[in-house]
């Protein structure tokens, strides 16, 4: 089974197979149907995000996903960094067959591409790549090697917020494993918002959770983890922006070290 890039449709479904199950044949592989308010336009989705940020506020994070579930069916995903597997075990739960988002940037570490490959082979999701219009030899060609470098605000916005832009396009609602604990950037991050540059609604599930919650959560359902998590690295992104924490550090200080840039720009 492979995962499949946002230039190259049809999206193939990757499924976990239960011990002792049957191979799932491929109309169990199908893509999961749209929702009652799939299709909604702009207004009545930000409407949506208001009623339910109120509602679902101090919920656990399996009734958040379960509300976008039941609203959004196929036309709701989740992102995934591949550092852990938590939002996307409880969305695979409660909506086995759920698209798994993940931006392959092409500076990834090789755990964090085996992470992928593991999830791939393992989890009842499916995955599906956004990946940047040029690679990065095509980049280097056209704006310079190392624009992480010389510009990382630019090339975030290349490599990560355009290709993730474009692939909401085909959605109304998706899940990030984004936490209030992890940044002051993210203190206030609220359970559900309309985010109106993708115009789609923008949920937080785990938002509430504080980093021994995720320990908790990884150890007693034996969730994937990036073993880079075990070496140093709390937060994993591109391998030129990434460097190892030690002991006392604020988990977000290995990325873009020495710089004052804290985000991506993927949860403005």
């Amino acid at each position: 089974m492979t995962a499949v890039a946002v230039s190259e449709p049809p999206l193939v479904g990757l499924t976990r197979r239960p011990t002792g199950a049957a191979r799932p044949t491929a109309t169990a592989r199908r893509q999961l149907p749209g929702g009652p308010e799939s299709g909604a336009d702009a207004d009545r989705l930000k409407a949506m995000a208001r009623s339910a940020n109120d509602q679902l506020e101090g919920r656990i994070a399996h009734d958040i996903i379960r509300w976008a579930a039941d609203s959004f069916g196929g036309t709701f995903c989740v992102t995934s960094s591949m550092q852990d597997l938590v939002l996307a075990d409880i969305a695979a739960s409660v909506a086995p067959g759920v698209d798994v988002v993940f931006l392959d940037t092409g500076y990834h570490f090789a755990e964090t591409l085996g992470t992928r490959n593991a999830v791939v082979a393992t989890m009842d999701v499916r995955v599906v790549e956004a990946r940047p219009t040029q690679t990065v030899a095509e980049q280097d060609a056209t704006l310079g090697a190392r624009l992480h470098d010389r510009n990382p605000e630019l090339c975030c916005q290349l490599r990560k917020v355009a290709p993730l832009s474009r692939m909401l396009a085909g959605y109304d609602a998706y899940a990030t494993g984004v936490r209030r604990v992890e940044s002051s950037t993210r203190a206030l991050t609220p359970v559900v918002r309309f985010d109106a540059a993708n115009r789609v609604i923008k949920l937080a599930p785990l938002a509430s959770w504080t980093d021994d919650d995720v320990t908790d959560y990884v150890r007693e359902h034996g969730v994937l983890s990036n073993p880079l998590l075990e070496e140093g690295y709390p937060s994993i992104g591109c391998i030129p922006c990434t460097s190892r924490v030690t002991d006392g550090e604020d988990v977000r200080s290995g990325r873009w070290a020495g710089r004052s840039k804290i985000e991506c720009g993927l949860h403005r």
